[in-house]
């Protein structure tokens, strides 16, 4: 399959000549194509940064975001000034590469990227290459896996990313640095989505219905996690959340994903067996989860997609960490703390370690 899609590129797609980044006037960059479709809310999220870059240095561009409809959503709104349209791409069959190919041809890109920090999808390649762009800017090496696909890139290096313990914002920053594109560290710590005043005004409708007591402290907990490995155990939930119920007057929040209803559910029968008060909020879009979470006091949570979320609506969070790395996947910020289990095991995190991180956080 390389080989053939080598051979395409070649015969149909290879410029005859690449202009040389030098030659390029930032202020004339008018089209940026961003290739993500294969990547997770998470890693979508830590992209934040790679689109502000983009912006600051390329002010006159459009900038165009490639995604799945499953990872779509926490960017699709207008009220985000980063991103300035997002196409979906549905890999449904055979032809649905061919047919996304007339939807790219409508636009010349000046600059397309696929910025691969985790693993490297051939589709983004492919797609990035079919649409033309005049530079091609991602990576060949990411410091565990080699990209076989980098001869459709013009631009790239090899990182040495985990070596160097670089967090997954800076890695989307160090691929727009090959095209001259920054941020300083300080403004990457302050970026964060751009609720609506719709979906701040949603948020505050749901509090009002819920919340009909007024404590000191409103707390968020996100029991569940796509990945069975990465969830603490929900006793040890139950057993902090009592422990903060003793220590003060706090409302508690349970947000819940279509993977985490079993998981909410068994946390939920023992809060109420000790007559805890709780609320639970689900099947919400996205956007308003975050809107949500923006309105909490303080988030505890593992690593999973709304720990990311967390971060980005700048909501003190607490993320837990086993087969993961916190260093590279916790929320950025001085108000945040992650925690690493001793070994792979999350459950290898004790319980009076999380409760007195958390009364750290809450109550500085």
């Amino acid at each position: 399959m390389r080989s053939l899609i080598k051979l395409y590129y070649n015969l149909f797609l290879k410029p005859e000549t690449t202009p040389a980044l030098s030659s390029i006037d930032p202020a004339k960059v008018k089209n940026i194509l961003v290739v993500r479709q294969h990547n997770q809310l998470g890693d979508m999220v830590c992209s934040l940064p790679l689109f502000a870059a983009l912006k600051n240095k390329f002010i006159n561009s459009h900038i165009t975001l490639i995604c799945s409809k499953d990872n779509n959503s926490i960017f699709d709104s207008p009220s985000e000034k980063y991103i300035d349209e997002i196409l979906l791409y549905n890999k449904s069959g055979p032809l649905s590469l061919w047919n996304f190919n007339n939807t790219l041809k409508q636009k010349k890109y000046d600059i397309g990227i696929v910025p691969s920090t985790v693993s490297f999808s051939r589709t983004s390649h492919i797609i990035n290459a079919m649409a033309k762009p005049k530079i091609k800017v991602g990576v060949s090496d990411n410091g565990t896996i080699r990209n076989k696909y980098n001869f459709l890139l013009d631009i790239k290096n090899d990182f040495e990313w985990s070596k160097e313990k670089r967090h997954q914002a800076s890695r989307n920053i160090d691929i727009v640095k090959q095209v001259g594109a920054s941020l300083a560290d300080d403004k990457i710590e302050k970026l964060h989505l751009h609720l609506s005043e719709e979906e701040k005004k949603e948020a505050q409708a749901f509090f009002k219905k819920h919340f009909h007591l007024h404590k000191r402290y409103l707390v968020g907990f996100h029991p569940g996690a796509g990945k069975v490995q990465n969830r603490w155990s929900v006793e040890n939930f139950a057993e902090l959340i009592e422990k903060l119920n003793e220590k003060h007057e706090c409302n508690f929040l349970l947000t819940s994903g279509p993977m985490d209803e079993e998981t909410v559910r068994h946390l939920s029968d023992i809060l109420m067996h000790k007559k805890i008060d709780f609320t639970v909020v689900s099947g919400k879009h996205i956007r308003i989860i975050a809107a949500i979470i923006n309105s909490l006091d303080m988030y505890v949570t593992n690593d999973t997609g709304t720990m990311h979320v967390s971060g980005a609506v700048n909501t003190k969070t607490v993320s837990l960490f086993g087969p993961t790395n916190g260093w590279e996947w916790a929320p950025l910020g001085k108000q945040n703390a992650y925690i690493q289990g001793s070994s792979s095991d999350i459950n290898s995190i004790k319980v009076d370690e999380v409760f007195k991180t958390c009364l750290s956080v809450l109550e500085q």
